[in-house]
């Protein structure tokens, strides 16, 4: 069994991503540098993509463990994940993320010392890097954290398998023949709504793994998802029948929750409690409705395979580890060029998707490389191809 288009919506996905990073180059969210083009135009553009994309990226590389669940060992399964996602995540911490934190040293603290004397106050965990917001936090994983969550489930995962899989598997099987329908696209919009309203207020989205309740609840949430239901072709038929509903409740959803946004998105501006609230319950819809939609879209279209695609599907974890780190650096010096904001932006798009491929050509080129930048040991070519687990994310 092959589910090309999850492929497909993964390699889509990241090229959002992209799009997504250099536009934190220019909005007012706070990002580790920014233009000097700052400004709202391109907040609710981004909005469009905000609530979901890590949601799917989850369930996504779920589906893909389950492919590999039901061939390896919880054990084996647990070693392999391990080597692929620990080896990326410690030589992106060590190498690839601190020019990030050295560029936004520079540009938010007035740090003048140079790269290398910063290098080795990030190894040195040096905490004196302070403004009004608090201090930064070194080492950091910054854009890397989705690979040390994804870790942290897949071992999760595994210890149940290993305790106890037949009644993973059943309930797994009995959730998939209440989700029917409708509710399929219901339920998980309620989960999502209740962990909004409940968790939200009392664990903001930190990224630092041990106090992201709200966080680990939708995205390991989404992660049991596709690893339980999505190899299902009931499941995967009624995502078919719902992906019109789907992507009408969410063109309404987000046209609300992009105008809420843009109605408060002054500093000062403070919207009544009792909208906060219904605004919350508007983001798990439009959270839901997005994947229902894409999800039940691509299976409908994306079907065929190419070498295009096989040649994305590798390329797309070397590009997730070092597209961010490109974003930063090329973003600052190409500010200092005083160049028009559109002209800068062109500039910001072109030379991270070729510093991106860069990157790939050279881990798939150079042995030592290929496990520190996310890729597995040399394979003769294989007329089929399946899902990577490994997938991406901001």
């Amino acid at each position: 069994m092959r589910l090309i288009y999850l492929d497909w919506i993964r390699v889509t996905a990241f090229g959002l991503l992209i799009l997504y990073h250099v536009g934190m180059f220019y909005v007012t969210w706070d990002w580790h540098v920014k233009s000097d083009h700052v400004g709202h135009a391109l907040e609710p553009l981004m909005l469009a993509t905000n609530p979901w994309r890590l949601t799917l990226l989850f369930l996504v590389s779920g589906v893909a463990t389950r492919f590999m669940a039901d061939k390896l060992a919880p054990g084996a399964l647990a070693g392999q994940r391990t080597m692929r996602l620990l080896l990326p995540l410690l030589f992106g911490m060590l190498i690839i993320v601190p020019p990030q934190s050295y560029y936004e040293v520079v540009e938010q603290v007035g740090y003048s010392d140079g790269y290398l004397a910063f290098w080795g106050r990030y190894l040195s965990a040096d905490q004196s890097f302070c403004d009004a917001d608090g201090c930064l936090i070194l080492p950091t994983w910054n854009h890397l954290w989705f690979v040390a969550y994804l870790l942290v489930y897949t071992l999760l995962l595994t210890a149940m398998l290993k305790a106890a899989r037949g009644p993973l598997i059943r309930f797994g099987d009995r959730l998939a023949a209440s989700l029917t329908g409708l509710r399929l696209l219901v339920w998980p919009i309620l989960f999502l709504a209740a962990a909004r309203l409940i968790l939200l207020p009392m664990f903001e989205v930190t990224h630092a793994l041990v106090d992201d309740w709200y966080n680990h609840a939708v995205s390991f949430a989404a992660f049991l998802f596709g690893f339980l239901l999505m190899k299902k072709r009931s499941v995967t038929d009624d995502l078919v029948r719902l992906r019109w509903i789907a992507l009408g409740l969410f063109a309404v959803c987000y046209a609300a929750y992009a105008s809420y946004v843009w109605a408060y998105r002054a500093e000062d501006a403070i919207a009544p409690e009792a909208l906060r609230m219904a605004m919350r319950l508007v983001y798990a819809a439009d959270q839901w409705c997005a994947i229902v939609a894409i999800l039940g879209f691509g299976a409908r279209h994306l079907t065929r395979d190419s070498r295009l695609l096989r040649t994305l599907t590798q390329a797309v974890f070397p590009f997730y580890i070092a597209h961010q780190t490109i974003i930063v650096v090329a973003g600052h010096h190409l500010k200092a060029a005083g160049l028009p904001a559109l002209v800068e932006g062109t500039l910001l798009v072109a030379i991270t998707a070729a510093g991106c491929w860069l990157t790939y050509e050279i881990a798939r080129s150079v042995t030592p490389l290929r496990p520190l930048l996310g890729l597995g040991p040399r394979k003769r070519p294989a007329r089929r191809h399946t899902l990577d687990p490994v997938a991406v994310a901001d």
